[in-house]
């Protein structure tokens, strides 16, 4: 069974109690092998990838509705020339490399610049101006019970998107609410607005979560 703490890392106590888990211990090899042996017809389906509570609305129609268009110029990172024009940040996300319509490429989105409206592209694969070490987030949202006094420890693991991988890092209080994740290792696609979701050190335990500021 995939990891699914860090969906739920912004939900409240209140919340938690009252959600149950009838096969949180057992394996996705388990549970197929059970809905293959009684019949049940999605015993095969593939796994979702996308935002599976949609359907089959389109991500874009989805995300258009509710926030709209906002055009902005596309940027090659390295030359600042312009490559085109976007019709919102939030159609795009660090790393895309399909669907983004521009001639001469492949093109790679590497950084977007939340306060200008302008969406950075590259042409190389995951250059290094995609990774980032260190980041900030603000606005943390504990999961630590309210009876624990200690605070958030340094040494922590953490992940800023949904896979497989924990990562390695030392956790530091800037003050007034906001923290720096200093990472062992480089991590491709840190953006603004995502959400760093911490873990102890072991990651068997969900501490909360923020948004990144950088």
């Amino acid at each position: 069974m995939k990891d699914q703490t860090d969906f739920l890392a912004q939900i409240e106590d209140w919340q938690l109690k009252k959600a149950l888990f009838p096969i949180g211990h057992m394996m996705k090899e388990e549970v197929r092998e059970i809905a293959e042996r009684e019949h049940l017809v999605n015993a095969k389906r593939k796994d979702s990838q996308g935002i599976c509570f949609l359907g089959k609305i389109n991500y874009n129609d989805y995300i258009r509705r509710y926030l709209g268009e906002s055009p902005g110029d596309v940027l090659e990172l390295e030359t600042g020339k312009r490559i085109g024009q976007h019709k919102g940040l939030w159609f795009h996300t660090i790393g895309q490399r399909h669907g983004l319509g521009f001639g001469g490429g492949p093109w790679f989105v590497v950084k977007k610049d939340m306060r200008q409206n302008i969406l950075y592209v590259s042409k190389g694969y995951d250059p290094q101006t995609a990774y980032k070490q260190e980041f900030l987030f603000k606005d943390f949202h504990s999961l630590i019970p309210a009876t624990c006094k200690e605070p958030l420890p340094s040494d922590i693991t953490f992940k800023i998107r949904h896979t497989p991988e924990f990562h390695h890092a030392k956790l530091e209080e800037k003050g007034d609410g906001v923290f720096q994740v200093c990472s062992d290792a480089p991590i491709h696609g840190v953006a603004p607005g995502q959400f760093c979701v911490l873990y102890d050190e072991a990651h068997h335990h969900c501490l909360g979560s923020g948004e990144i500021t950088l």
